[in-house]
């Protein structure tokens, strides 16, 4: 195997669902912070590996790729010793699919990135009422496709679900979860904590996160 080195910071979703899915493998890697609010993402040499200049980004002995749905689904494919975290089969692979597109357009950018970007890159301070809805909205979603499953895809635990907890656990401070309007994405999320080592993989820099949108939200209009 070459040597992995994943390039991020523990504030970003996808990040640290790079990191959930390299735990759940057992791989070891470097990690190698980039402090894109410093532009160290747009530096010559970072823009060279990827023109895109986003993190996450794997290095997987010298080669690069980033975007945290790719990445996580290479490892699997890579290094995992079968198939349980990406199926193989057609449909089950499908919907593994569908819910990581979900995490990525809706979740992530619309709800993340939406409230985001104004705070910290136009330093905007108060968040329209219907951002904290479409979050909200996104919960019944979620409940929906989760049905009477344990996981996103089904009775096990897939890469779909590193990637929706890891945006998921960092909109919880904007819009809690309440149990009796979304039961079974209160009991997924209760799984995913109990997870070993998921605190120190996902938890602190969801709530560093939490943390960073707290200190520049003055209110919600």
């Amino acid at each position: 195997m070459g040597k992995l080195v994943l390039y991020g910071l523990d504030p970003s979703p996808p990040v640290r669902a790079c990191k959930l899915t390299l735990d759940a493998l057992n791989l070891q890697y470097e990690y190698k912070l980039v402090n894109l609010l410093a532009g160290e993402n747009k530096t010559k040499e970072f823009k060279l590996k990827n023109p895109q200049h986003t993190v996450p980004m794997l290095e997987d002995d010298g080669r690069y790729i980033w975007e945290s749905h790719a990445i996580c689904a290479y490892l699997v494919r890579k290094y995992a010793k079968d198939d349980a975290l990406y199926p193989k089969d057609f449909f089950k692979r499908a919907v593994v699919d569908q819910r990581m597109h979900f995490e990525s357009a809706v979740l992530f950018q619309n709800c993340i990135r939406n409230i985001a970007l104004p705070l910290f890159y136009r330093d905007e301070t108060e968040v329209p009422r219907s951002k904290i809805d479409a979050i909200y909205e996104a919960y019944a979603f979620l409940e929906a496709f989760l049905g009477v499953e344990l996981y996103l895809g089904g009775a096990g635990i897939t890469i779909a679900d590193f990637s929706v907890v890891s945006s998921v656990s960092s909109l919880v401070g904007l819009a809690p979860i309440e149990p009796k309007s979304f039961p079974g994405l209160s009991a997924w999320l209760s799984r995913m904590t109990g997870r070993q080592n998921y605190q120190t993989i996902n938890g602190n820099g969801a709530q560093m996160l939490i943390d960073m949108f707290n200190a520049k939200i003055t209110k919600i209009v």
